[in-house]
């Protein structure tokens, strides 16, 4: 039966994969796939072999109307980013737009992400909650983080190690150094983290530090 699935993928730790997940690999007639070749080394460990097609967020807009007429003429579609779940700050947005235009049935299983996880250990609220996925680089940061600073609800961030540490002294500035926050480094893996406290107290910890790993920031709201 020709569908979109999309198939959430371990975000550190293979063994968090679903059965579910691997099933619904194993039924497509194509994987699209955010990088085929890390996409591979998943496959590997699974032992199955696939039809891998690169879906990304510079040929999404290229390619996505080929997909949806190769769907429409019989075909099983499935797509997995990098790590996590499709279309959660993943290419993914898109094509279910596009097939839901067309009538063409859409599933999305549970799974990985890291966001909730990174929530629920932060020990900050959790009964609401605003995922504000990376911020803007530049155009629209400001105006952005001003908006924010008055937000009652918990903020989740996600942020590269490069930009960490700009991250948090913007916070500051928008949001004051007595937030309380939570960073999680390298969720699943074997060197997870997580360090909480001030905002104030957390700038100095990651100040002139070279990082490595993604970072999910949690921020308190404006009380």
């Amino acid at each position: 039966m020709s569908k979109l699935i999309l198939i959430p993928t371990p975000i550190g730790n293979l063994a968090d994969i679903t059965q579910r997940a691997i099933e619904s690999i194993e039924s497509v007639d194509i994987l699209l796939c955010e990088d085929t070749r890390r996409s591979l080394k998943l496959l590997n460990h699974l032992n199955i072999k696939k039809t891998l097609k690169s879906y990304h967020k510079f040929n999404e807009h290229s390619i996505v109307e080929k997909i949806v007429n190769q769907i429409e003429s019989g075909l099983k579609v499935g797509l997995i980013s990098d790590a996590g779940t499709p279309s959660i700050s993943d290419p993914g947005y898109l094509i279910v737009k596009m097939c839901i235009v067309n009538n063409i049935e859409v599933e999305c299983l549970p799974g990985p992400t890291a966001l909730i996880p990174a929530l629920v250990i932060s020990g900050l609220p959790t009964e609401r909650f605003t995922f504000e996925g990376f911020l803007p680089v530049k155009k629209g940061r400001k105006t952005r983080l001003d908006e924010l600073s008055t937000e009652k609800r918990t903020m989740v961030f996600y942020e590269s190690p490069y930009k960490l540490y700009k991250t948090l002294c913007d916070f500051k500035t928008h949001f004051g150094g007595d937030r309380e926050i939570s960073i999680t480094k390298e969720l699943t893996k074997i060197f997870e983290h997580t360090s909480r406290g001030k905002i104030n107290d957390l700038i100095n910890d990651y100040e002139n530090k070279k990082l490595k790993g993604e970072f999910i920031i949690v921020v308190s709201g404006l009380k």
